[in-house]
């Protein structure tokens, strides 16, 4: 079964809305760099991020995209992650790209309707974040 480890959210400034989801919700930080801060409810995960350049936002929404970037899904069962490529696309889903930033593998996709998710195996992705 997968679950929903984080929510992906494009912000113009990471330090004003780390500050609201702190503040506001009681979020706490568990990572945090110039570009990306990841943040936790003790349930959910919320990665805020700031893409540098283009061509790292990773689509043609580009660097300047401010919203929902994407979901992101752990799949802990090693046979039901073997066969998650082809059961997305089975259902619709399309192959986006292969993401590798640090420590973190995840493979995104596109729905039907091309909103971009990934999935994971949690031993490859997001070591250190916890919720």
């Amino acid at each position: 079964m997968a679950k929903l480890r984080h929510i992906a959210i494009t912000v113009s400034d990471i330090k004003r809305e780390a500050a609201f989801y702190e503040t506001v919700f009681g979020f706490k930080k568990h990572r945090e760099t110039d570009h990306s801060c990841s943040m936790s409810d003790g349930v959910m995960n919320v990665t805020l991020l700031k893409f540098r350049s283009d061509e790292l936002a990773g689509d043609e929404r580009g660097k300047d995209f401010v919203g929902l970037h994407h979901l992101g899904f752990v799949v802990d069962d090693p046979v039901e992650m073997a066969g998650m490529d082809q059961r997305i696309k089975d259902n619709g889903g399309k192959f986006h790209m292969q993401a590798r930033a640090g420590q973190n593998l995840e493979t995104k996709y596109r729905d039907p309707f091309g909103i971009v998710f990934d999935v994971a195996d949690p031993e490859e992705s997001w070591a250190g974040i916890t919720i």
